[in-house]
């Protein structure tokens, strides 16, 4: 394995935030952006449940990684034939599903403060998860025509759905260390202008952030990080998350995590609720003590964030 494996960022992840403005905007009364499942079925019940039960027309959309801890085949289709049932957009692990087996890269782009045992398990990880997709051709070919990035109209706003930043798929500036950094705060605001939006909704770097940035117009823009849906994302609890987004504010506030609103129009960061002895259980029937997704996620599973 090459020391740059699961550090590299591929050039075709590389679309810059231009490129968004240019793809139409889907127009909805409510919008889900659900990043980082990472194969949790349970979290996907929860998430659909919800969404059964908002008023309008409700879009959700998957922001990639969406596959993870899901390495059977029964697993593997059970998760896909949902999501496709769906909006979706592709993260790095989706990306890099139809890559040889012998390249061992789950295209996370990894930075440098990352531990490299961390990043060679993620690998391993992706290699087992790849060698199940490609066992089933059909599915694959669905998944890897998903684009990289969407765009969504809900009430006066216009919201990027990305999977890392605003210019890269794999990208990490909108990691909560990134959006504390001032001397970004120039290529922070000219995203918004030049993908034409007022919202970035993203998940990627599985780290939680609601973060307001001050646009040159006068405005306010915003980059709604969820973390994870399908892991513990919220300090002090095991609960995932997910971004909403609508005119109105969730009828189960005590599930919302964080929210503003913007021109009219509410964005929340919604706690996702699903039953935890069950996916624990099912997480360790597939990746027991000594496996390379235990080792780097099972206390954040069993004991949160």
């Amino acid at each position: 394995m090459t020391e740059k494996a699961g550090r590299s960022c591929p050039i075709r992840y590389q679309y810059g935030a231009a490129k968004i403005a240019e793809v139409p905007a889907t127009s909805c009364d409510v919008l889900y952006v659900v990043g980082g499942l990472y194969g949790n079925a349970f979290a996907l019940e929860a998430i659909e449940n919800l969404a059964a039960h908002e008023p309008g027309k409700v879009r959700i959309c998957f922001n990639g990684d969406f596959n993870w801890f899901n390495k059977s085949s029964e697993d593997f289709e059970h998760i896909n034939q949902r999501v496709l049932n769906h909006d979706c957009i592709l993260g790095n692990v989706e990306a890099e599903l139809g890559e040889p087996l012998d390249v061992a890269d789950c295209g996370c782009a990894y930075p440098e403060n990352v531990d490299q045992g961390v990043v060679d398990r993620s690998n391993f990880i992706h290699t087992e998860l790849k060698r199940c997709a490609q066992q089933q051709p059909e599915l694959l070919g669905a998944l890897l025509q998903k684009p990289f990035f969407a765009r969504y109209s809900v009430g006066a706003l216009k919201v990027a759905v990305v999977h890392g930043d605003g210019d890269s798929l794999a990208g990490w500036r909108f990691d909560p260390a990134h959006l504390h950094r001032a001397d970004e705060a120039p290529w922070r605001a000219a995203l918004f202008e030049k993908a034409q939006v007022n919202v970035f909704a993203s998940s990627h770097t599985c780290s939680a952030a609601f973060h307001h940035e001050p646009l040159p117009n006068g405005q306010t823009g915003l980059i709604s990080n969820n973390g994870a849906a399908g892991m513990a994302s919220e300090p002090g609890s095991l609960n995932g998350l997910f971004t909403r987004i609508s005119a109105t504010r969730l009828n189960n506030t005590a599930l919302v995590f964080q929210s503003t609103q913007l021109n009219g129009v509410w964005v929340e960061q919604v706690r996702v609720q699903f039953d935890q002895a069950a996916w624990q259980q099912h997480f360790l029937s597939q990746w027991p003590e000594g496996t390379a997704a235990h080792t780097s996620y099972f206390k954040r599973i069993s004991e949160g964030v």
